[in-house]
């Protein structure tokens, strides 16, 4: 008993550690969804950053409650940390299946999606959702292109670029320090030349995997919580209570 109070105590403060390390993974999935929203056509893909969020907001009374067990153990306390438990076991498989099945969705419908964006580019100036969605993210990736920067070459049929006397590149693909850089392509050293679907796909991967580290830790640490729990609730038996 004596074993299992301290075990409990020590998983009541690590839940908090790890609910603190959940929130973090499923808010870093609500804000790319919302900053790349134009990219992805699924509108569910932030349901497991919800999840986890929610799973991390549980977690913090479990920690409560384990700590309070461990230090002057209750029949109600004890029944009420098994219920969540269970919910947190609901959020957590919930959180991870989605997240593992969105990430190889949208792996696919990325490239087809950023292509199709960058044959529609209409210039800087245009006013088009999807031109001004290709031209942020390649200033906020510090990317250029589907690939890298040859694919604006191959997207000759919008003919936007053709109107000067030489072919160029959106502005957007230049480098901050290079002010007078007009995404002209005698000048490579001021272009970002790296592809844009790599570096989206590696930042949707890192967070998808993230939060399905943290929901695998988080069975392992419900596993142990509920063992200790459940040793100290066959030394303090449910007399009038058992159905809990």
């Amino acid at each position: 008993r004596s074993l299992a109070r301290s075990l409990l105590r020590f998983l009541g403060f690590v839940s908090w550690g790890i609910a603190a390390a959940l929130a973090f993974g499923g808010v870093s999935v609500i804000l790319m969804y919302k900053s790349y929203g134009y990219l992805f056509q699924d509108s569910f893909l932030a349901l497991p950053g919800w999840l986890a969020v929610a799973a991390a907001l549980t977690l913090l009374p479990t920690g409560v409650l384990a700590i309070s067990i461990s230090a002057k153990g209750s029949r109600y306390q004890q029944g009420a940390l098994m219920y969540l438990l269970l919910v947190l076991l609901c959020l957590q498989m919930s959180s991870a299946v989605l997240a593992e099945f969105y990430s190889i969705r949208m792996a696919s419908e990325l490239k087809s999606t950023v292509d199709y964006l960058v044959i529609q580019y209409n210039g800087m100036l245009s006013q088009d959702p999807g031109s001004r969605a290709v031209d942020a993210v390649q200033r906020k990736l510090q990317c250029c292109g589907v690939q890298n920067y040859t694919d604006w070459l191959n997207a000759s049929a919008t003919s936007w670029h053709l109107q000067a006397e030489k072919a160029h590149i959106p502005e957007s693909c230049c480098k901050e320090k290079y002010s007078h850089c007009r995404g002209d392509l005698g000048h490579l050293e001021q272009l970002f030349q790296e592809g844009c679907l790599k570096k989206l796909q590696d930042q949707l991967h890192f967070a998808v995997f993230y939060v399905f580290l943290c929901c695998s830790v988080l069975s392992v640490l419900e596993l142990l919580i509920g063992v200790a729990n459940g040793i100290l609730m066959r030394h303090q038996p449910f007399h009038d209570l058992q159905i809990l």
